[in-house]
């Protein structure tokens, strides 16, 4: 195949896409694919470039604003242009946090207590209730990724705080319950014989604090195990789960979902990313390596799952 992998984009994400860009050119090369990268800020300019490519699809390796929300992927599907994992519905109820756990809580799937916030609303008795019932909450930006924007708050002053930090992205922001205990993300794949299943489970360990930007992105702040280790009915169920969350949204061919387990082995889900991020610190090229394949291998994969899909054109 020739692959455009497309990348960079305009969103607080566009330097972590600009890594996830390359790494997935390097592999797919090594596994013998032709490759074209193209960093990407306006839709319509790649669109008018298309037929130059002479590629047969295109790899999305855009993260945040429109090129995981599902706008980009209504552009290709509009001039019929072949692209990797999941369509633009699912890509929208991925981005948008707020619909995910609707989505996850109508399919079974346990979430944390939380609600969304609009930019400038003050303080009111549903934030103190939150604080004194949890004395630890999430707060977060609705449509964003790669942990931009979050912060961990424990009180009031910390709380108007988080709330702008997210309210600098955009204008609504997430208050969820902090869940202890530990952060584990499951890729899920979509296999070329039509199942789906679960990939290892990872244990992300971040040496100081929660999982962060800067512990996301710096290397060595964070360790991680995988294949997780937990009980096998642990196991079975978060793998359950994972899938369940995927197919609630109606995700195509893989995503990863983000998960807390508590000490008790209680399992929530926060979040399915549509995109994944595919740097060398990422985690869906760990499990895929800890499933016996080279990253490359998976993305051939994934490309010709994406490829045989009847898409809306």
């Amino acid at each position: 195949m020739k692959i455009a992998v497309v990348c960079g984009g305009v969103s607080p994400e566009r330097e972590v896409s600009l890594d996830s860009g390359a790494a997935v050119a390097k592999a797919l090369e090594e596994a013998g694919q032709s490759v074209v990268i193209e960093d990407v800020t306006k839709p319509h300019d790649f669109i008018e470039k298309w037929k130059s490519l002479g590629a047969d699809g295109v790899f999305i390796a855009l993260h945040g604003g429109w090129g995981e929300n599902g706008k980009f992927q209504t552009c290709l599907e509009a001039f019929g242009i072949p692209y990797s994992g999941s369509g633009p519905e699912a890509s929208m109820m991925g981005m948008n946090k707020s619909i995910s756990r609707h989505m996850f809580a109508a399919a079974g799937v346990p979430v944390p207590e939380g609600y969304t916030k609009l930019a400038g609303r003050e303080l009111d008795d549903r934030d103190r209730k939150m604080l004194k019932k949890y004395g630890s909450l999430i707060v977060k930006p609705n449509g964003g990724g790669s942990t931009v924007g979050v912060t961990q708050v424990h009180n009031e002053k910390e709380l108007a705080a988080g709330l702008a930090t997210a309210w600098g992205q955009e204008p609504l922001a997430l208050v969820e319950q902090y869940i202890p205990g530990r952060e584990i993300t499951v890729p899920v794949w979509e296999k070329e014989d039509g199942e789906t299943v679960a990939m290892p489970a990872i244990d992300i360990r971040p040496k100081v604090g929660f999982y962060d930007y800067k512990n996301k992105y710096t290397h060595g702040n964070t360790e991680y195990i995988c294949p997780a280790k937990f009980s096998k009915t642990t196991q079975e169920r978060l793998e359950k789960l994972a899938v369940s969350a995927h197919k609630s949204l109606g995700c195509r061919v893989y995503s990863r979902v983000d998960l807390r387990v508590t000490e008790d082995d209680d399992i929530y889900a926060l979040e399915t990313n549509t995109a994944p991020g595919m740097t060398v610190n990422s985690l869906v090229p760990m499990a895929a390596r800890a499933m016996g394949m080279t990253v490359g291998e998976f993305l051939v994969k994934v490309m010709n799952v994406s490829l045989a899909i009847k898409r809306g054109f």
